[in-house]
């Protein structure tokens, strides 16, 4: 069966991508600052923001299959979704770092050696970093349109470090951690089977 030709991208401008996508961040500090957050606000806060920040990184690995297998053409707002996962990893990091630690970078320089989630967190954070870095239109003109793509891979590997963070914060394994695991497996699977099908004679 022939695969389904992508529809003409949405009209919508990328804007209100980020506006919505800002309104989770608003809504939990603003639960924060009035109480509403439970008995351990900083641990409810840090772990919405990077649940958030990990639901972003899957949409934006869900555009091309989506693309590619329904032809539903989101392709204008993957960079808008890219950023919004870097924004709430900085703040899920800022939270950690400045509320939670009190910017004691010794504390947080022990953390990152001695709890192999922090460890794992960390290394996505840091994958995530030239993403960012080179995220606007002349990054791509001096990178090049080829060297962009190869270095925009590290969001897979970035994705999955968050995907395992995650997994190893819980430590339990409740199911919804390993329902964000799963999916994020199955859309790098759905790349490689991909790639692999391509490559065949």
């Amino acid at each position: 069966m022939a695969p389904a030709r992508p529809r003409p991208p949405p009209r919508m401008p990328t804007w209100p991508v980020y506006l919505l996508g800002l309104v989770p961040a608003v809504y939990y500090f603003w639960q924060g600052i009035y109480g509403d957050l439970g008995a351990d606000p900083l641990k409810v806060l840090e772990h919405a923001l990077g649940e958030w920040a990990l639901r972003f990184l899957i949409a934006g690995l869900a555009v091309t299959p989506l693309r590619r297998e329904l032809g539903i053409n989101l392709l204008k707002y993957r960079r808008a979704l890219g950023l919004l996962a870097f924004l709430y990893v900085l703040l899920h990091l800022g939270v950690y770092a400045v509320l939670d630690q009190g910017l004691d970078w010794r504390s947080v320089g022990a953390d990152i050696l001695r709890r192999p989630y922090i460890t794992v967190g960390m290394a996505g954070f840091l994958l995530l970093l030239p993403l960012a870095a080179t995220s606007f239109n002349a990054a791509i003109r001096w990178l090049g349109g080829r060297n962009w793509s190869r270095l925009h891979k590290l969001v897979y590997p970035a994705a999955l470090a968050g995907a395992l963070h995650y997994v190893m914060l819980v430590k339990s394994w409740p199911l919804e951690p390993l329902v964000y695991a799963a999916i994020v497996l199955a859309l790098l699977g759905w790349r490689l089977w991909r790639g692999r099908s391509h490559r065949a004679p």
